[in-house]
C-alpha cells in the first residue's frame, strides 16, 4: 500500500484531529508510558505546536488515514552555530511498525533540516525499545558522545509542574 508523506497544516482540522490520535496511540503505548493524554492536551496539541516558530510535524497517510508521525522541534549547536532539529515523537500505528514508514518520515525531516541550514538531528529512545534504536540506526542515528572516554551522553529532565 503506498504511504504518502506529508507536513501536516496545524490549522486544517483534519490534520490536527490526525495529530491528536496519534499522539493519544503513542501516550498509550508502552513506550509512550501506558496512559491516554488528557482531553485538554489532545484538543490543543497542534494549536501548541503552531505557537512554536520553526516547529513542524510530518504525517504518514495511506488512503488519507493517518498512520505515522513526527513532530520536529527547532534548536541550535552553539558547537557548530548552527540551528538543528529535535525529531520529539515518532509514532506508528501498531500492526503497520516495521514496514519502512518511520524511514520514509525520516527521511522528509532531513529534507526540511536541511533545506534549513540544520547541522544535524536529534532524537532521545529509551533503552529498552530495541526495535526505535534498530529504525534510528538505519536512518542513520547513532549515540552522542564528545569524546570515547567519558561514555555517551545521557537525557535527564526536571519536570517543573
Amino acid at each position: 500500500m503506498q504511504t504518502d508523506i506529508i507536513i501536516a497544516d496545524y490549522h486544517n482540522a483534519r490534520h490536527q484531529a490526525a495529530i491528536s490520535q496519534l499522539m493519544d496511540h503513542y501516550a498509550r503505548d508502552p513506550m509512550g508510558g501506558g496512559e491516554a493524554l488528557p482531553d485538554a492536551i489532545l484538543d490543543n496539541i497542534a494549536t501548541g505546536l503552531a505557537g512554536v516558530d520553526g516547529a513542524f510535524t510530518v504525517l504518514a497517510l495511506q488512503q488519507e488515514k493517518a498512520v505515522g508521525l513526527i513532530n520536529a522541534l527547532p534548536g541550535f549547536s552553539t558547537f557548530k552555530c548552527k540551528p538543528l532539529i529535535n525529531i520529539h515523537d515518532v509514532v506508528v500505528v501498531d500492526g503497520l511498525r516495521g514496514q519502512g514508514i518511520a524511514g520514509l518520515m525520516m527521511a522528509r525531516v532531513e529534507d526540511v533540516a536541511r533545506q534549513r541550514g540544520c547541522c544535524k538531528l536529534t532524537l532521545e529512545v529509551l533503552q529498552g525499545n530495541s526495535a526505535a534504536q534498530a529504525s534510528y540506526r538505519n536512518s542513520g542515528f547513532d549515540g552522542y558522545e564528545l569524546d570515547p572516554q567519558m561514555g555517551s551522553a545521557l537525557f535527564w529532565q526536571k519536570v517543573l509542574s
